[in-house]
């Protein structure tokens, strides 16, 4: 039966298919037979247009949303895949930073009603083949894909890109990918493709040697960023004021970015070597497109979640940081910024490695647990258990909204909330 709506289409996606959000590990398909097969069934879609490939555990979709920025801003007709949404399905398929139309969406499914029953793919899998489709019948000039989970049996990892990135790696998604940091990297490493360059964002030598032994496998070329950019840079007004120097032939650029999370200053590296490398196979992109590009990432791709300030007095900002290093960055970034009691609304999913993550969490806050609306939520008088345990003060609420009203209820103006935990968490409150 046909779907005459967006809702109606959605509710089947949401409601049919084998979701992460919702039913968590059971979702994840261990192999790339789906999606070879559906993009088989449309053409390979994929096949169509240029691409760059973006992995790693942190970061990926800033990295993901400035090189789509970028690219625009030189004049370029630009896909940009990422996942999850926030709010609204179409977020992952966008071009020139606008989402696709709800009819797209719609007619992909109703065209394509039969083939979907027959290979029953997972939510991912066919959100992934939508995108590449998409962007084949919009003939993109470029598009900029984000790694879902992993990379050597991501969906994505069927492209044939211009450039693969991996941000860095660290511990999330153990269950699927691995204990250590070498059997994280590896799965990452699993985008580096047949003497297709690539980038490395923030390395150890643990997974340094990882890199550098699938780079050479495979005759890719490989370039570290930290070894090429020296980034220097702090807060001001609503940007980040940033230096960059490269480290060979001493160039000095200096630029404000407006995604002003400390942590991007990890991922300019890797972004400014991403441009340069484009540079070398034909696209013509300014200093100057680069600067304006950075300095509206936000305006240009809509890009929200990262270290969002969503009010003055009381200030109160979101982060989507949900594993270790994403914490550990977000907990810096609140030590940055001036106030005096700290709120902090807090949910995660049960799949995570809470303890640690609530180990991490200062003591001197005053909690609002709560759970997000998926069913892979913790559920928040467990969480309120677990972060008791652990000296955590706070008390439990049955939604983000109720937990977010009762902070902004307590705090005063010169106080700081903060929202997170989780992706779920900070999309119920945007």
């Amino acid at each position: 039966m046909p779907f005459n709506n967006y809702q109606d289409t959605l509710d089947f996606l949401y409601g049919q298919l084998p979701m992460f959000t919702r039913i968590g590990s059971s979702a994840y398909k261990k192999d790339l037979d789906n999606i070879k097969a559906l993009c088989e069934a449309l053409g390979n879609p994929e096949q169509k247009f240029k691409s760059i490939h973006v992995g790693g555990t942190n970061g990926k979709g800033s990295t993901s949303h400035m090189l789509s920025a970028i690219l625009q801003k030189a004049g370029y007709k630009v896909g940009l895949h990422t996942s999850p949404h926030l709010k609204d399905f179409r977020e992952r398929i966008r071009i020139n930073g606008s989402m696709t139309s709800e009819l797209s969406v719609i007619e992909f499914v109703n065209q394509h009603l039969d083939l979907i029953k027959q290979i029953d793919p997972s939510f991912f899998e066919l959100s992934v083949a939508m995108a590449f489709d998409v962007f084949a019948k919009e003939k993109v000039d470029i598009a900029v894909i984000e790694v879902g989970l992993g990379g050597r049996l991501d969906s994505t990892n069927i492209i044939d890109p211009l450039l693969s990135i991996i941000t860095n790696i660290g511990f999330d998604h153990m269950d699927f990918l691995g204990n250590t940091l070498p059997a994280i990297a590896t799965e990452k490493a699993g985008i580096i493709k047949q003497k297709i360059p690539v980038i490395i964002g923030e390395s150890i030598p643990e997974t340094r040697a990882v890199f550098e032994a699938k780079a050479e496998a495979s005759h890719s070329k490989i370039y570290f960023a930290q070894n090429e950019w020296q980034i220097i840079g702090g807060q001001k007004n609503e940007f980040l004021e940033i230096e960059a120097s490269h480290k060979q032939n001493g160039k000095t650029i200096h630029l404000e970015l407006d995604l002003t999370g400390s942590y991007q200053l990890k991922n300019l590296p890797a972004v400014l070597l991403a441009v340069n490398e484009l540079r070398k196979q034909g696209f013509e992109i300014s200093d100057e497109q680069l600067k304006s590009a950075l300095k509206q990432v936000k305006t240009l791709t809509e890009l929200q979640g990262r270290w969002q300030i969503i009010q003055e007095n009381p200030k109160v900002i979101c982060d989507t940081g949900h594993n270790e290093d994403g914490i550990r960055e977000v907990l810096k970034n609140i030590s940055f910024t001036t106030h005096q009691q700290l709120h902090m609304v807090w949910g995660m999913v049960k799949d995570k490695d809470i303890s640690k993550v609530l180990g991490m969490l200062p003591k001197s806050a005053a909690y609002y647990f709560c759970q997000p609306a998926i069913p892979r939520a913790k559920v928040v008088n467990e969480l309120l258990s677990e972060a008791t345990v652990l000296g955590l003060k706070g008390n439990p609420y049955p939604s983000v909204r109720e937990a977010y009203q009762a902070a902004l209820n307590k705090a005063a103006s010169g106080d700081l909330i903060f929202i997170g935990g989780s992706t779920f968490v900070v999309a119920e409150v945007l």
